[in-house]
C-alpha cells in the first residue's frame, strides 16, 4: 500500500470534512505519560470526576484501550474567537460562558465527522477503526503532542503554533501502521503567564493542576455547592474559564473559527444573569439546546448564576435571589442564600432568614454562615 499517498488522501478528506489539522503518531504513550497520569490518580486529585481514574490501565496507554491499535490518527478543529474574550469578564450584569461552549456542542460536530472519515478509512485499506471525542479513556493531549499538533503549556492545555489555545481534538484509531510525524516540542520557554492568570490559584506550579480549584471543573463538573472560599473568585464565569487559555502568547497566531457550527450563539456570549435566573427546566432546555451547558442540568446551571450574581455587588438582582430563596432544589436555594448575603446587610439576612424552616442541612448551613459573614463585615 502506498501510506504516502494514503495520508496525502487522508488530509485532503479531513480539510473537506472541516477538520483544521492531522497529525498521526504509534498509538502509544512514553512511560512518563503514564507515570504522571499515574501520579495524579495517586494523589486523588480528579474530585468527582471518577471517569478520570476509572480503570487507569485503560487510560494510560491507547494500547490499554485496544491491544490490536497500531495508529492513531490525531484530529483537530479550531474554535476560535473573534476577539478577546476575557472582555466578557468586565460585565457584572452579564454572565461569562467559556469560548468553547458558546456555540454547538463539540462533541456532535466532530464525532459524525470523524466516522465519516474513519469509515472512508476502511473502505480505503480494509484497516480497523475506532473514533473516539472525548467520550473514551484516551489521554488525547499527551497524544495529539506526540503527534505534532502542539505541546501541553504550563497550565497543561495543549498550545499549538498555528492556532494558539482554541483546539478541538479527537482521535480515530486504527490497527494499520502509517508512518509518524514528529512530536511537538516544548515552547513555552520561560512564561507564566497562565499560572499568573489563574483566578483561583489552580495552576499549583508549572505542568501541574489542582483540578479541585478549577473554576471549569467547579462550574461544570462539581456536583455539590462550591467550596466558599472560591465563589468570590468566580467573578461572573457561569460555565467554564478561558483566562489560562486566553492570556497566552501564543494566541497572536489563533485564527478565528471558520466551522459555523462552532460559532458563538448570541443569546450565548454575554447572557444577562437575571434572565438566567429566572430560567425553570422547560425554559432551560430550549436556551440550552445543542450546547454542551444542557448535560450539566439546570440546577447547577442556576447555582453559577447566583455566584455570579453575588460576585456582582448589584442589589437590583435582589428580586430574582428572593425568588430563588423558594427554589425547590437545595442546591440553588443554598446558593440563593450566599448571593443574598453578598448584597444586603445583616439585618435583611435576618429578616428573611429561612433557617428555622429550611429542611435541607447544608441549605441551613448557609444561612447559619450568612449571618456569620454578616456580622464579621460589620
Amino acid at each position: 500500500m502506498d501510506t504516502a499517498r494514503l495520508r496525502r488522501e487522508l488530509e485532503e478528506r479531513a480539510k473537506a470534512l472541516g477538520f483544521d489539522e492531522l497529525r498521526i503518531t504509534e498509538a502509544a504513550l512514553p512511560e512518563r505519560v503514564r507515570r504522571e497520569y499515574r501520579q495524579f490518580v495517586e494523589a486523588d486529585l480528579a474530585g468527582e470526576m471518577g471517569w478520570l481514574v476509572r480503570e487507569p490501565e485503560r487510560r494510560e496507554d491507547p494500547r490499554g484501550l485496544w491491544p490490536e491499535a497500531r495508529t492513531a490518527i490525531c484530529l483537530a478543529m479550531n474554535y476560535g474567537p473573534g476577539g478577546d474574550p476575557l472582555d466578557g469578564l468586565r460585565d457584572g450584569e452579564r454572565g461569562y460562558i467559556s469560548v468553547y461552549a458558546r456555540g454547538r456542542d463539540y462533541h456532535e460536530v466532530m464525532k459524525g465527522r470523524m466516522k465519516q472519515l474513519a469509515g472512508w478509512l476502511h473502505a480505503r485499506s480494509g484497516a480497523a477503526v475506532k473514533v473516539f471525542v472525548d467520550t473514551a479513556p484516551v489521554l488525547e493531549k499527551p497524544l495529539a503532542q506526540r503527534a505534532g499538533l502542539g505541546w501541553q503549556g504550563r497550565h497543561t492545555n495543549l498550545v499549538s503554533r498555528r492556532f494558539g489555545s482554541w483546539l478541538f481534538l479527537g482521535e480515530i484509531l486504527t490497527d494499520l501502521v502509517l508512518p509518524p510525524d514528529p512530536p511537538e516540542a516544548d515552547r513555552c520557554g520561560s512564561c507564566r503567564r497562565c499560572i499568573a492568570a489563574c483566578p483561583t490559584g489552580a495552576i499549583t506550579g508549572p505542568y501541574r493542576l489542582d483540578p479541585r480549584r478549577c473554576i471549569s471543573y467547579l462550574t461544570i463538573e462539581h456536583k455539590g455547592a462550591i467550596p466558599a472560599e472560591l465563589r468570590p473568585m468566580m467573578g461572573n464565569r457561569i460555565y467554564g474559564c478561558d483566562d489560562c487559555l486566553a492570556v497566552c502568547p501564543w494566541n497572536k497566531f489563533a485564527r478565528r473559527c471558520r466551522e459555523a457550527k462552532l460559532e458563538a450563539r448570541p443569546e450565548l456570549e454575554a447572557p444577562d444573569l437575571a434572565m438566567l435566573a429566572t430560567l425553570e427546566d422547560a425554559g432551560f432546555r430550549r436556551l440550552f439546546k445543542g450546547s454542551p451547558i444542557k448535560r450539566i442540568g439546570r440546577d447547577r446551571v442556576l447555582r453559577n448564576v447566583l455566584i455570579a450574581i453575588g460576585n456582582s455587588g448589584d442589589t437590583r438582582f435582589l428580586p430574582v435571589v428572593r425568588r430563588r430563596l423558594a427554589d425547590a432544589s437545595p442546591l440553588v436555594r443554598g446558593a440563593a442564600v450566599w448571593a443574598l448575603s453578598r448584597l444586603v446587610d445583616r439585618p435583611t439576612v435576618e429578616k428573611m432568614s429561612g433557617e428555622s424552616t429550611e429542611t435541607h442541612p447544608q441549605v441551613r448551613a448557609e444561612w447559619r454562615e450568612a449571618l456569620r459573614r454578616c456580622a464579621t463585615a460589620a
